[in-house]
């Protein structure tokens, strides 16, 4: 309509019965609409929410063991780390080392060495590499970036 005074505009909002709703007050002449501000605001909330449900954080998923962990058993948490890292989530891989098993670290650190070796088609990073935090061998995977 071009540059029309506040006054007028007020006026025009009011004979409407709609509002007068500034959208960009960072010009020389501040930019002004008439519009009903309650649908308005409904609208850029229900937009903000629905962006909001896409996005997708990466959850930190725990996969615990033991590295007398049985062949089958070793296939099925493989499964799961592929799972979870094909949903885009971080993998905390955690072999507990009970007792005496603490002797044995190097037991530990072959089986991350194996994971490592199974999951060589799948694309992640190793984020931490193997180490001991207490009686614990703990190595933290996270996907690749797919750009």
């Amino acid at each position: 309509m071009g540059v029309i005074k506040t006054s007028e505009a007020l006026e025009m909002a009011y004979n409407k019965g709609l509002d007068l709703v500034v959208v960009s007050s960072e010009r020389d002449t501040p930019v002004a609409k008439i519009i009903d501000y309650g649908k308005y605001k409904f609208e850029t909330e229900k937009r903000a929410k629905d962006a909001k449900k896409k996005q997708h954080a990466p959850d930190v998923k725990e996969v615990k063991m033991r590295y007398k962990i049985d062949v089958h058993d070793y296939n099925v948490k493989l499964k799961n780390i592929k799972k979870f890292l094909g949903a885009g989530n971080k993998v905390k891989i955690v072999i507990m080392l009970r007792g005496r098993e603490i002797q044995h670290k190097n037991m530990a650190f072959d089986l991350m060495q194996r994971i490592n070796r199974d999951l060589e088609e799948e694309s992640y990073i190793t984020e931490k590499r193997a180490s001991m935090e207490g009686k614990n061998a703990i190595m933290i995977l996270a996907p690749a970036k797919t750009a």
